[in-house]
């Protein structure tokens, strides 16, 4: 049942997202779909095991951390650093299951899902912002190198 509210959840997120997003909105929600799309190829392929590195879910977490993280240095906004955060605790998962074998395998699972439940939110909460903004007439760039050069060039001593 969980499982089914996270996904409707994450539907709606990447929804509003994907509709009235900005670009790194956008790119997020693409983020989210793609880790969620191979997280249920890979249930098809391998079942579930949580008393050993989970090697299938290790390389879905290395891309999101990855992507995120690639996202929060590009991106003119503050919120895709709290997503980078949340997708770099499930490496913090595997690295201790790798090295205490003796984790218990519910907190092996605890630690590699539980900070997924916030990043709908902080997606349809971004979304809204991004839409908050346009609607006051705000013109903010959505990634950092299409700031103005005067802005981007630190000036020389």
């Amino acid at each position: 049942m969980r499982i089914a509210l996270f996904l409707a959840l994450l539907a709606i997120a990447v929804g509003y997202a994907a509709w009235k997003g900005g670009g790194p909105e956008r790119v997020m929600a693409a983020i989210a779909v793609a880790m969620v799309g191979s997280d249920q190829i890979l249930h098809i392929f391998v079942p579930m095991n949580f008393t050993t590195v989970d090697t299938g879910h290790l390389a879905i977490d290395l891309f999101g951390a990855g992507s995120t993280v690639a996202l929060a240095m590009f991106a003119h906004r503050f919120w895709p650093m709290c997503i980078a955060v949340f997708h770099l605790v499930p490496l913090l998962a595997h690295m201790s299951r790798t090295f205490d074998m003796a984790l218990h395998p519910a907190a092996y699972l605890t630690m590699q899902v539980a900070t997924s439940w916030p990043v709908p939110a902080i997606l349809i909460l971004a979304t809204w912002r991004h839409q908050h903004r346009l609607a006051r007439g705000v013109s903010e760039p959505s990634w950092l190198n299409s700031l103005p050069r005067s802005i981007r060039t630190t000036a020389k001593p």
